[in-house]
């Protein structure tokens, strides 16, 4: 599962939007994160201008951006709310898993990212988008390209759990899901989440 789909995934039962997202291992590796600040630090615009992830068209005079998080083409000022609620949904997303990177790509996303282009949208213009190019180049390469392999996706509406494995979100009615598989998800990755978790009314299975 890529972190984008936080974005747009709701909980099937109650249509709650968003889910919580405990993540507990990733098909992405130490070294991809890496990379990825490494490039973020750097911050060559000509590098990312030629990547071409942000796609800038002009229309009869206005501006319109889209890129792999804003799929569909939208106004320069549409572009950057939704790119601003797109960085909000990362505040519900839980890194347990042991890479240190991926933690640390999270909160430069929480603090700094979020930061930068909320400023950006409260006092420039489309003339100074070079300023903020790494930063959305970074959300969309943490966000699109990444991979989780294993974790759970929690509605704290209805405390409902639906597990990711083997990077798939398993989100089916409670008369199809496998008791006995999930009761032993649960138990395998116990570790990983604190007892709080456990001690609410979790449906539609606990330990």
């Amino acid at each position: 599962m890529k972190p984008w789909l936080l974005d747009i995934l709701a909980c099937p039962i109650d249509k709650h939007f968003p889910l919580d997202l405990y993540i507990f291992s990733y098909e992405t590796n130490e070294e991809e994160f890496k990379k990825i600040l490494n490039f973020f630090e750097k911050r060559d615009i000509a590098l990312i201008k030629k990547e071409n992830i942000i796609e800038i068209h002009e229309e009869k005079g206005k501006i319109y951006i889209q890129d792999d998080i804003v799929i569909e083409k939208s106004l320069f000022d549409t572009y950057l709310n939704l790119i601003i609620s797109s960085i909000k949904e990362v505040n519900y997303i839980y890194d347990k898993s042991p890479l240190k990177l991926s933690k640390q790509c999270f909160n430069t996303i929480k603090h700094d990212i979020k930061d930068k282009i909320t400023n950006f949208s409260n006092s420039s213009g489309f003339e100074q988008i070079e300023e903020i190019l790494p930063e959305l180049f970074f959300l969309n390469k943490i966000k699109v390209e990444t991979e989780i392999e294993t974790g759970i996706l929690f509605c704290s509406e209805c405390m409902r759990w639906y597990p990711i494995i083997e990077t798939i979100p398993q989100m089916l009615p409670d008369e199809y899901r496998d008791e006995k598989a999930e009761i032993q998800f649960l138990k395998t990755n116990k570790d990983l989440l604190d007892n709080a978790f456990f001690k609410q009314n979790l449906k539609p299975f606990n330990i």
